[in-house]
């Protein structure tokens, strides 16, 4: 079934998608800015091999109204967006990415890009080529954005466990890493240094490997890593993991990780509800990129990886005891969170509400 774009767009208060085509590379995406009300709209390039423009359209509509969101609670000057990419065989990749840096410069720095899924430091050096307003993944760039993000899903993780069990105590946790890329990894890597016990599942053979070599963790099959009990699921791949099928698998108390995404569909959230997993809403938790990186275009500083982690940590558990609170799932509470927030100031700094403030 195909996207009503503009239906779509009405409803979710989009305020620009653009399909992209170049002759020269052969590139086909989608752009899309979902807010800019509170400042530039940030938000990475995804390459991917969509199954057709269908669902690169969804994935981009779906991505670009979560980085708003993310800004939002995180209160960042700034609104969301995203760009992907249709990773097909006749693509040439660097073409394609000198071009979407020619699309990014025309919007004048309403827009700024960065990495994501297949957008990595050679792709972003060719995108840079030709706007001002991408990344640098060198040493004139925010850096330690995939830290920023993993001191983020770790703050996320603790402060679920403090609403649950009013303590840490990481030797007598086990978690379950899902995907060991630079942000899995990274939670991992700190996991098994507070003493967890992690399992881990990871597709490709080589980098899982690696890191088993590094760390003291247990791999897992892919085609197992729902199955496991444990205290924390962390999602750290790609997103829709959680559907009617993979749910009633699940044998953890929180699902907690760096993937965006993660929920196929919003009522998945009122699933794990039911089922008394406590779900820490991705666009809540892996918010720490978004936050290193926004700064640093918006006013030139660095902001700390370990005051990213407090910061993400306050806005997850203000969002918990909400939903604690109110006996509601925390992706419906997180989602009212954000809308209210950026409604407050588009109507302006008079209307917002101190009292609700997580800084």
């Amino acid at each position: 079934m195909g996207v009503h774009i503009l239906d779509a767009m009405a409803r979710e208060g989009f305020e620009e998608v653009v399909a992209l085509h170049d002759r020269r590379s052969n590139l086909r995406g989608f752009l899309a800015i979902h807010d800019t009300s509170c400042g530039p709209a940030f938000g990475g390039v995804r390459r991917w091999a969509y199954y057709d423009e269908n669902q690169a359209l969804r994935d981009v509509l779906r991505l670009a109204r979560a980085m708003t969101y993310k800004a939002a609670l995180a209160e960042l000057d700034c609104g969301g967006a995203k760009l992907v990419i249709l990773d097909r065989p006749d693509l040439d990749v660097d073409e394609g990415y000198r071009h979407v840096g020619e699309v990014v410069e025309r919007f004048s720095g309403r827009f700024y890009t960065g990495p994501d899924v297949g957008t990595g430091p050679h792709e972003l050096a060719c995108l840079a080529e030709r706007t001002r307003f991408a990344t640098d993944p060198g040493p004139s760039g925010p850096g330690e954005l995939a830290e920023s993000t993993v001191a983020g899903v770790i703050a996320g993780m603790e402060a679920a466990l403090e609403l649950l069990d009013g303590e840490l105590d990481w030797p007598r946790r086990t978690v379950v890493v899902q995907g060991l890329g630079e942000v899995g990894a990274g939670v991992a890597r700190r996991l098994v240094a507070a003493g967890a016990r992690v399992l881990a599942a990871e597709i490709e053979p080589e980098r899982a490997a690696a890191v088993v070599r590094e760390l003291d963790l247990e791999l897992v099959d892919p085609s197992h890593e729902y199955d496991p009990p444990c205290d924390v699921f962390a999602p750290c791949a790609l997103g829709g993991i959680l559907h009617d099928l993979t749910l009633t698998r699940l044998r953890c108390r929180i699902v907690a990780g760096g993937a965006n995404n993660v929920l196929a569909r919003p009522l998945h959230g009122d699933r794990l509800h039911e089922r008394g997993i406590l779900y820490v809403p991705d666009f809540v938790i892996n918010a720490g990129a978004l936050i290193r990186g926004a700064n640093f275009h918006l006013t030139g500083e660095r902001t700390s990886v370990d005051a990213i982690g407090r910061r993400v940590g306050r806005v997850a558990s203000h969002v918990l005891r909400l939903a604690a609170e109110e006996s509601a799932p925390p992706a419906r509470v997180a989602v009212r969170e954000a809308e209210r927030r950026i409604e407050a100031r588009r109507r302006g700094p008079a209307q917002v509400d101190p009292s609700r403030s997580v800084r």
